[in-house]
């Protein structure tokens, strides 16, 4: 790179024009020095010549020749008009520079979302894990201990009604049969240890909890599954396979969308499973539908924290007129349970209750209705209740 001067043709004019004033000066002072005032003309010319000489000569030509001297402001304005087109750079700079500060900024900016992204990714991968851990602390299954005392404390509770005994049992007979003591006597040996569980009534729900809250989609029934009676037979699948038992839980909906049909689709899935899976013990889980009451939660402490919802099996007959030729082989596996149950926690369950309908019980030796809690209980409430009731079952089984 180098450098490269523009002159102008009105400065190369107003130089020469300077030079060749001056020369005249020069020349004509050589007659003026002739006397005292000769001499002060001449002391002027040299005055004027030692300015010239301490100026450059553009101011000198300025200083003698006024036209000139406005021509040169003329000039002097076009450099100023050139300072500003510099001053145009320094603006240009002073913006470049904001925006380079700007462009800090946001990347400033920038960097300090992206920290808070991560911090927030960090603490959701946190939440998730505690979330994760609170699952996995859900699903940890707790067996159920025996020696605990047992005591009814369901509030305001609706009068337990029965017409027959064995031993501690009680059975509330709505058939027009009459139970024999060889009929109630429980002398049945339980060989095929397959247990199926399903849901005619999937929907069935509980009272909304803090710790199992809901939106009903009906009058206690949802078709959210967690919170329902099918949430409940999961437990006790889990809890039954911790004693070694082969549990098949169908998880299917067969009263949504209607209701009417419940039982014709629930002996569908039930058939196809036996297809497979051979099984004597059948249960169909299902909660309490007593309507009068909403509040009513059948319940008892066992220990000195556990609230567990009542249970009630309800055993099918063919005094409806449908072939059922193993009602009385049911009646004997619930009177078995029972009274194991009455042994360990006593008031777990409620008086069986003996029906004339058959509830497609007559698919297997063993098959039952289980009633947890009523719509007054907690899903919690029936969720313990399992924990027992597997415990009862491997007891007495």
């Amino acid at each position: 790179m180098f450098n490269v001067t523009v002159l102008k043709m009105k400065d190369i004019m107003k130089f020469f024009i300077g030079l060749i004033f001056l020369l005249i000066l020069i020349y004509i002072s050589k007659y003026f020095y002739d006397g005292n005032n000769n001499g002060k003309i001449i002391e002027g010319v040299k005055n004027s010549a030692k300015a010239i000489a301490q100026s450059n000569t553009l101011e000198c030509i300025d200083t003698t020749i006024p036209t000139i001297s406005a021509i040169n402001k003329s000039s002097t304005n076009e450099i100023n008009e050139e300072n500003k087109i510099e001053g145009v750079d320094t603006v240009l700079q002073q913006i470049l520079k904001t925006e380079i500060s700007s462009i800090n900024g946001m990347e400033n900016i920038e960097k300090k979302v992206e920290k808070e992204k991560q911090e927030n990714m960090k603490n959701g991968t946190e939440k998730e894990s505690e979330q994760a851990q609170e699952k996995q602390d859900e699903t940890q299954i707790q067996m159920a201990q025996t020696g605990l005392p047992t005591q009814i404390i369901t509030n305001n509770p609706i009068q337990e009604s029965y017409n027959t005994e064995y031993g501690k049992v009680k059975i509330k007979n709505q058939t027009g049969y009459e139970l024999t003591q060889e009929m109630l006597t429980p002398n049945i040996t339980i060989e095929n240890k397959n247990v199926v569980l399903f849901h005619t009534h999937s929907c069935e729900s509980y009272t909304s909890s803090e710790k199992y809250p809901y939106t009903p989609t009906g009058n206690f029934r949802t078709t959210d599954l967690d919170y329902t009676v099918t949430r409940v037979g999961t437990e006790l699948e889990n809890q039954l396979k911790q004693y070694n038992y082969n549990v098949i839980h169908n998880t299917d909906y067969h009263d949504y969308p209607a209701y009417n049909g419940s039982y014709t689709r629930s002996l569908a899935t039930v058939e196809n499973i036996l297809k497979t899976t051979p099984s004597d013990i059948i249960m169909d889980v299902h909660r309490d539908a007593v309507g009068a009451r909403s509040d009513y939660a059948p319940t008892v402490k066992i220990g000195d924290t556990d609230e567990a919802a009542q249970i009630m099996f309800v055993i099918g007959t063919n005094a409806g007129g449908l072939w059922h030729p193993n009602w009385n082989q049911n009646l004997k596996f619930a009177i078995k349970i029972q009274e194991k149950a009455e042994e360990m926690y006593p008031g777990l369950f409620k008086p069986i209750m003996l029906t004339e309908s058959r509830y497609n019980q007559h698919t297997g030796k063993y098959a039952s209705i289980i009633e947890v809690g009523a719509t007054g209980n907690t899903l919690e409430q029936c969720l313990t209740s399992m924990k027992y009731l597997a415990k009862v079952m491997n007891e007495a089984m």
